[in-house]
């Protein structure tokens, strides 16, 4: 493994930025101001907050704006959420309010998820296709979440040709899926779940095989979930040992399966660089660029 050294010098330069890191899960409630700093001492400058319901997207607003700069809001109404729109129509004004806030930068995360039935598929449906219309009043960036429902999904986004750049977040579909989405321009966001898939068609033969090109990617953390379990006896060896030192020490040191922290994305970066068959300053100089771009931030 690389020394601590190196590390330093292969991420000096770069910016690291976590496309989703849930830091207003109650899990982060006593130590929010030392996860955001341990996370800027691992190399990461940025971190976007999703909102999954009004009350989380205004407590993500809330937090972007104690800390300017480094931490940005998304709001959004997760599928599992939906029910209590419907349940409170006057909610949605207080949502679109906080989604209107300049440091509010994408809506989402929002889509279909079949998996649970906690909302009814046609409520999903119909609290996703306002918070696309959302999108496409403000110009927005749209966050997807989507489970075992992406001919749904992209049957509704068809309806929407103006709809602003959509990103995947947290993808853990097939390639069969994945070229679905890139094939309509979409972004797709990975995570720690690289360590637990094992399928030949799944997310690591999206990159082994370079259909998943690095301009269509962002690192996400998920933090306090996904954590990349990096002595999984099913991830490579050539992948375990392009994992720095210094990338180990903050994920052995911060975080364990029952909390993950955005300090973790270093050793993501590198995880997905060795898949790759990339360099960590490749996959994190084009991550960073592609978060810029999409959610609008300055450097």
């Amino acid at each position: 493994m690389a020394d601590e050294k190196s590390f330093d010098h292969l991420y000096e330069n770069l910016i690291l930025i976590d496309g989703a890191a849930n830091l207003v899960h109650k899990k982060f409630t006593r130590d929010q101001e030392s996860v955001i700093q341990r996370a800027k001492d691992a190399g990461v400058q940025k971190i976007m907050v999703p909102g999954s319901s009004v009350k989380s997207s205004k407590e993500a607003l809330r937090l972007s704006r104690i800390y300017p700069g480094i931490v940005y809001s998304t709001a959004g109404i997760h599928p599992h959420d939906s029910k209590s729109i419907q349940e409170e129509p006057d909610s949605w004004l207080e949502f679109s309010a906080i989604a209107q806030a300049p440091e509010c930068v994408a809506i989402g995360p929002c889509g279909l998820d079949y998996q649970r039935d906690f909302s009814e598929p046609e409520v999903q449906k119909e609290i996703f296709e306002k918070q696309i219309q959302l999108a496409c009043q403000l110009d927005k960036p749209l966050l997807i979440h989507e489970r075992s429902a992406q001919e749904d999904l992209l049957e509704i986004l068809k309806k929407y040709p103006e709809v602003p750049q959509v990103i995947v977040k947290g993808f853990m579909g097939t390639t069969d899926e994945a070229l679905k989405y890139l094939g309509r321009g979409f972004f797709l966001g990975l995570t720690g779940y690289l360590c637990k898939d094992k399928s030949d068609t799944g997310v690591r033969k999206l990159l082994e095989d370079g259909t998943l090109a690095v301009d269509k990617l962002l690192v996400e953390s998920d933090s306090p979930f996904m954590y990349p379990n990096t002595r999984a006896s099913k991830l490579p060896q050539h992948v375990k040992t392009a994992i720095t030192e210094r990338s180990l020490l903050f994920l052995h040191r911060y975080c364990t399966f029952q909390r993950n922290e955005p300090c973790s994305l270093p050793a993501i970066v590198e995880m997905i660089a060795a898949f790759m068959k990339k360099t960590p300053e490749e996959v994190a100089l084009a991550t960073a660029f592609n978060a810029l771009k999409l959610f609008g931030l300055s450097q």
